[in-house]
C-alpha cells in the first residue's frame, strides 16, 4: 500500500515537474530592442516611447528604443528582418516602411511580407499640414490663395513616406510650385521647419502637436479623410481643398523577424493590446491625436495587406516612378 501511494506521489511529483514550466513559462530572457527606422522626434518615436515602459513592465524584460534611420526607413527594417527570431529585437513599423516600400524603392533589401511578421498595430494618427509661425498664412484659405503664385518647398520624414504622397498630390491638383525636400525622419524635417528653412511639411501629428500648442507652427488641416479628435476646428485637406480623393493617414505597429515562435507573437499581441487599452496610456496617446484600434494577429495581418495594396494603387494612377 505504501509503495503504491509512493509511486502515485512520484508520478505526480514528475507530471508537475513536466507541466509546470509551460504555464509558468516567461517571455525570452533579455533586454528587448524595439527598432525605429527614423530619427528620434517623428510619430513612430513619441509612440514607442510612450509604449516601451508599459510593455516592459508586462514582459518582465527592458525594452529599448532604438532609431535606425536612414533609406525611407530600409535601414531599420532590414535591421530587423535579419536579426536572430526571438523575440529580443522588435520593428516599430510604420507606413512607409511596411507598406511603400517595396512598391517604391528599387533593390529593396528586405520583403516586408516574407521577412516580417505583423504582431499588433499601435496607433494611426492623421498628417498635419504645417508651416512655420512667421508663414504670412494662418488658414487654408489663406494658404490656397498662395500657392498660385508661391514658390514653396515640403519637407518629408523621407521619399515614398505618406508626408511626401500627401505633398506630391497636393501639388499635382494644385499646379501649384513645390519643392519636395527629404529628410532623415520627422525629426531633422521639424527642426527645418521650425528654422524656416523649409515652407511646409505634412507631419504625423504626435511629432506635431507640441509645437503647435507652443504656437511655434502653425496647424493649417489634417490628411484624413475626417478631423482629427486632438483639433477639430481644423478642416481636413479634402474639405478645405476640395480635393476628393485626399487621404494620408501614418500608422505604427509591432513587427518582429519571420519565424518568431507563434507563442511570442501571441503573447506580445495581448500585452501591448494591454498596454493600449491602458488608461494613461490612452490619455497620453489621445492627446497627441493617435487613434488608437486594437487588433488581434490576423487582423493586423490583413490591415498591412490592405494598407499595401493602398499605396501600390495610388503610385500607378498618379503614374509616379519607383525610385
Amino acid at each position: 500500500m505504501f509503495k503504491t501511494r509512493t509511486r502515485a506521489m512520484f508520478a505526480a511529483a514528475a507530471l508537475s515537474a513536466l507541466t509546470l514550466p509551460a504555464a509558468a513559462q516567461k517571455y525570452p530572457s533579455g533586454p528587448v530592442r524595439m527598432i525605429v527606422a527614423y530619427s528620434a522626434g517623428g510619430t513612430g518615436d513619441v509612440v514607442g516611447r510612450i509604449v516601451a515602459p508599459k510593455l516592459a513592465e508586462l514582459l518582465g524584460q527592458s525594452v529599448v528604443v532604438e532609431n535606425r534611420p536612414g533609406a525611407s526607413g530600409s535601414i531599420g527594417a532590414h535591421a530587423v528582418a535579419t536579426a536572430a527570431p526571438d523575440g529580443l529585437t522588435l520593428l516599430l513599423g510604420q507606413t512607409g516602411e511596411i507598406s511603400i516600400n517595396q512598391h517604391w524603392l528599387k533593390g529593396l533589401s528586405y520583403d516586408p511580407e516574407k521577412d516580417l511578421q505583423p504582431v499588433a498595430l499601435l496607433a494611426v494618427v492623421p498628417l498635419g499640414l504645417v508651416v512655420p509661425a512667421k508663414a504670412p498664412y494662418s488658414d487654408m484659405k489663406g494658404f490656397l490663395a498662395a500657392l498660385p503664385t508661391a514658390k514653396l518647398t515640403f519637407a518629408s520624414a523621407g521619399s515614398g513616406t505618406p508626408g511626401y504622397f500627401a505633398g506630391e498630390m497636393l501639388k499635382a491638383a494644385t499646379h501649384s510650385n513645390l519643392t519636395h525636400v527629404p529628410y532623415k525622419g520627422a525629426g531633422p524635417a521639424l527642426n527645418d521647419l521650425l528654422g524656416a528653412h523649409v515652407d511646409l511639411y505634412f507631419s504625423g501629428l504626435p511629432a506635431a502637436m507640441s509645437q503647435v500648442r507652443a504656437k511655434t507652427l502653425k496647424l493649417l488641416a489634417v490628411s484624413s479623410a475626417t478631423r482629427a479628435s486632438v483639433a477639430p476646428n481644423v478642416p481636413t485637406v479634402a474639405e478645405a481643398s476640395g480635393i476628393k480623393a485626399f487621404n494620408f493617414t501614418l500608422w505604427s505597429g509591432i513587427f518582429v523577424p519571420h519565424g518568431t515562435p507563434q507563442a511570442i507573437v501571441a503573447t506580445l499581441n495581448t500585452d501591448i493590446n494591454k498596454v493600449l487599452n491602458d488608461p494613461e496610456t490612452k490619455k497620453k496617446l489621445a492627446a497627441l491625436g493617435a487613434e488608437l484600434d486594437p487588433m488581434s494577429v490576423d487582423q493586423f495581418r490583413a490591415f498591412v495587406k490592405t494598407e499595401s495594396n493602398k499605396y501600390l494603387g495610388i503610385i500607378k494612377q498618379a503614374g509616379l516612378t519607383p525610385q
